[in-house]
């Protein structure tokens, strides 16, 4: 990779933009410049301020395709010499405004759709004195300014006579060489060749039209030999203006050179996966083509014996025929991964620990195929799957436990060790009291095992399924309510914990309100009527110490139900957990967690 700097008139620029020379890779987005953005720009050119450099990609290298800027049509469409990576929005309103010749479709503050036209009101452009920005002036596609609902005609420059009157100059002339001599000649008959007017057009020409002639645009030009994943880099380091160049986008435009639309691919595949499945709608389309991409290279590895990887750079070389010899195989993976979740009372997106860990998952059921229906080939799996999330090994950078992970547990189904994320899973009592909200993972993680336990709601005692989920709207709700802790002044880290919560229909989290135990719970017996034993019953499938609960015992209640969420998670992760009875574990519930 390798680099010029260059700075080119910005005249040529424009003229290379117009005859297609200069053009966008695909993975751009839309020109989306404002009316005052635009007016603002055309001020700084004309006092030859610096406007930013542009970055562009010599075309040849990387097969991206191309498209021409907004307001260019060309037939057939040129082969470009020059990509943009970095300066489209400017390049574009400067292009629009001052060389395209048609009126600029831009927007007001509040967004509204407009069509402008620009004008430079001569005599504030020479007045040292004047704001610049107020002798830009912006008009509609009529050439007319209007108030009162169109009845009243505030600005009219819609004839060359009425734009030589107010000395108004069209920034659409410019750089139209023959356009501005005809209007520089009809100004000076116009005033019969007065000399006060041929000395202020002539003025204007030296100080401000030919300011527009040779004002230079500093450029930064990457060569050919400039990989694809240094074109994603160096974008998303120059465009912090812009929108985030993902893996994604730059795939899109690579396999746009073959003809092939990934954007319109993906939102097909996209609605395919969500119609039945609320839970991949985490899942974007870098996430669907790192899938690709880790098994992909995991077959590689299995025929040839080089290392799996899925790392950003892995997935910039994807091919679109191992895309395509992939994609459906993936799709069906992903399918398999969210029905094995929901089996897992995990729902949806707002329920599902890592949404990175979808990946591996998705990936290894794409290569198992019908072997994940098999029992003892679900029960690794969901092994794998909970040392992942209680262990908290998926919050950070991924790719490399991704490919250990495809790699370790297909191999540990067949028959070989156990996986290195099960062994590196590990969970410390005291995590329990630090699990605070959703945001943790390994809190989403107990909550969605509670209702696998068979957690039955206090008031319906209906066990929560895929129904019950979104039409009783189940979140996770205080066991001991928040208002009443607080009145008794209990420690916030305890009571706000994953221990005090279970997950509850909304409704039953309503009618619990903020009372004490023993009181919601008589409330519940009596008003709805639910005997005694029964709701007994219903507490108990949250793994709550219900003889605690019923006394208001908090303290008892906590020591007891954590005890039961850690066994929980020895039966999901298939490890014993440590230290329940160590100084650290004392210290934090007041008692040993042993049985």
């Amino acid at each position: 990779m390798s680099f010029r700097t260059a700075e080119p008139a910005l005249k040529d620029v424009l003229d290379g933009i117009a005859a297609g020379q200069i053009q966008l890779p695909d993975f751009q987005r839309g020109w989306v410049w404002d009316d005052n953005h635009i007016s603002s720009l055309i001020a700084s050119l004309s006092l030859s301020y610096p406007i930013g450099a542009v970055m562009f990609l010599e075309a040849g290298g990387v097969p991206f395709k191309p498209r021409l800027f907004a307001g260019v049509q060309l037939q057939p469409l040129p082969n470009p010499k020059t990509l943009v990576l970095d300066g489209q929005q400017r390049l574009t309103s400067m292009y629009m405004a001052l060389r395209s010749g048609q009126p600029v479709p831009t927007r007001t503050e509040k967004g509204a759709d407009i069509l402008r036209l620009y004008f430079l009101d001569m005599a504030k452009c020479l007045n040292p004195d004047a704001d610049r920005e107020e002798a830009v002036i912006s008009v509609p596609e009529t050439l007319q300014v209007t108030s009162d609902f169109g009845r009243k005609v505030d600005l009219d420059v819609s004839t060359p006579v009425l734009q030589y009157d107010q000395r108004l100059f069209p920034v659409a002339l410019l750089f139209d060489i023959q356009g501005f001599m005809a209007w520089e000649s009809g100004f000076s008959a116009h005033y019969q060749f007065a000399p006060e007017a041929m000395q202020f057009m002539q003025k204007f020409r030296n100080e401000i039209w030919l300011r527009f002639q040779q004002f230079k645009v500093p450029a930064i030009e990457l060569t050919q030999d400039t990989p694809r994943e240094a074109v994603c880099q160096v974008f998303e380091k120059v465009n912090t203006g812009g929108v985030t160049l993902t893996v994604f986008e730059l795939m899109t435009a690579t396999f746009a050179a073959d003809e092939f639309n990934l954007r319109e691919d993906w939102d097909g595949r996209r609605e395919r996966l969500t119609a039945k499945h609320d839970v991949l709608e985490a899942v974007d389309g870098t996430s669907f083509l790192t899938a690709v991409t880790l098994l992909a290279s995991y077959r590689r590895h299995l025929t040839y014996k080089t290392a799996v990887s899925c790392k950003r750079v892995d997935v910039l070389k994807l091919s679109l025929g191992d895309f395509k010899a992939l994609e459906a195989v993936v799709e069906q993976g992903f399918r398999r991964a969210a029905e094995l979740l929901a089996e897992e009372k995990i729902f949806d997106e707002r329920s599902l620990p890592y949404a990175t860990q979808l990946i591996p998952l998705a990936a290894i059921c794409a290569q198992l195929d019908d072997r994940t229906t098999l029992h003892g080939v679900k029960r690794s799996l969901l092994r794998w799957y909970w040392s992942g999330v209680l262990g908290e090994l998926y919050g950070g950078a991924n790719e490399t436990r991704f490919a250990m992970d495809m790699q370790d547990v297909v191999a540990w189904i067949d028959g070989g060790i156990e996986p290195r994320t099960v062994r590196d899973a590990n969970f410390a009592p005291s995590r329990l009291l630090s699990l605070q909200s959703r945001l943790a993972a390994a809190y989403k993680g107990l909550a969605a095992l509670l209702m696998k336990h068979g957690g039955r709601d206090f008031v319906s005692g209906t066990p929560i399924d895929i129904n019950t989920y979104f039409n009783n709207a189940i979140d996770i709700h205080h066991i001991f309510p928040r208002a009443w802790c607080e009145k008794q002044k209990l420690p916030r880290d305890k009571w706000n914990s994953v221990v005090n919560k279970a997950p509850l229909a909304a409704s039953t989290n309503r009618f619990i309100s903020g009372d004490a135990p023993t009181v919601y719970l008589g409330r519940i017996q009596k008003s709805k009527q639910v005997p005694p034993a029964d709701l007994d019953e219903f507490l108990r499938s949250h793994l709550i110490p219900v003889p605690a609960l019923r006394s208001d015992d908090f303290d008892a209640f906590i020591r007891l139900r954590a005890a039961s969420l850690l066994t929980l998670i020895e039966q999901a992760t298939g490890k014993a957990v440590s230290g329940l009875d160590s100084e650290d574990t004392i210290k934090a519930f007041g008692a040993p967690l042993t049985p």
